[in-house]
């Protein structure tokens, strides 16, 4: 990171021309400059090595930095229908479907009644997580290794409350880890 932790280079200029860029092109090496406007107000992430996040997440990444000792005891509540919504956009569109049937595309035909319905359902406690579907793979000496595939609600719920707890464990564990964290 040349600018330090969470900044941007405030201006790109490409070092060659596009693709296949006709020599007639009007300015194919033009440099862009910084973005204008209120930049410093922005609530979220802006480099694209981090995800981007809500501000109440971005609030419990704060806490999380400044006391590592901090116990949280209620974090449900920032698991909202927008953070279902990212979970739903991250899963792989073409992912087996676990035991409910439901793929990607049937789930997506009505998105926001069917996260609306989830959501009510996780706050009153009321979800309950479906059995995984087995299957069997090959493996290379003949033998087969079993695989689970969840349902795409479950799989939802654990995106978002992965990226609910990343908020947290990405703070306690920076410099210690040594391992790939997101």
């Amino acid at each position: 990171m040349m600018n330090g932790r969470e900044k941007s280079d405030s201006s790109i200029v490409p070092g060659k021309p596009a693709n296949k860029a006709a020599p007639a092109a009007a300015e194919p090496v033009e440099g862009r400059e910084g973005a204008e406007g209120n930049v410093a107000q922005q609530s979220t992430r802006r480099t694209q090595g981090r995800a981007s996040v809500s501000p109440g997440l971005d609030r419990v990444r704060q806490a999380a930095r400044l006391d590592g000792r901090l116990q949280f005891t209620a974090l449900l509540h920032h698991v909202d229908v927008d953070l279902l919504r990212d979970s739903y956009r991250a899963l792989k569109r073409g992912a087996a479907p676990g035991v409910d049937g439901t793929t990607w595309e049937d789930y997506g035909r009505a998105l926001e009644g069917h996260l609306a319905d989830l959501h009510d359902r996780v706050h009153r406690s009321a979800y309950r997580a479906l059995p995984s579907r087995r299957q069997y793979i090959p493996k290379a000496d003949g033998g087969r290794r079993p695989l689970a595939i969840a349902a795409l609600e479950d799989k939802i719920i654990q995106r978002a409350v992965a990226a609910v707890l990343n908020a947290i464990y990405e703070e306690d564990f920076l410099g210690f880890s040594y391992g790939f964290r997101p």
